[in-house]
């Protein structure tokens, strides 16, 4: 089964990570990667009730990392390993512009 995670900024060409050759990362790893990202990038929540679902941190982490971040090939491995395990999802699409996220 294709795993993969894709990031689409506005002016960038996407930013693909195949996730297929790489051991996936625990759940309870994953979240806790992504805690730390939104709390050391400086992220807000989306919603104005405070409420933050996941999917809300991995495209709120993703766009404060912006093109720059995913440059930075281990980083963006990372983002990608975490972001998969913590949806439960081998196949995520990101468009920063839309601020969407789909299976």
């Amino acid at each position: 089964m294709r795993s993969e995670v894709t990031v689409a900024f506005q002016n960038s060409p996407p930013v693909r990570v195949d996730l297929n050759e790489v051991q996936p990362m625990p759940h309870d790893a994953a979240r806790a990667w992504l805690d730390g990202q939104f709390t050391q990038m400086g992220c807000e929540p989306l919603r104005p009730t405070g409420k933050l679902l996941m999917a809300d941190k991995v495209l709120v982490v993703a766009q404060a990392a912006g093109p720059q971040q995913f440059a930075d090939a281990a980083w963006a491995q990372a983002f990608a390993r975490a972001a998969s395990a913590s949806l439960a999802k081998p196949v995520i699409h990101i468009d920063i512009g839309a601020m969407s996220l789909s299976y």
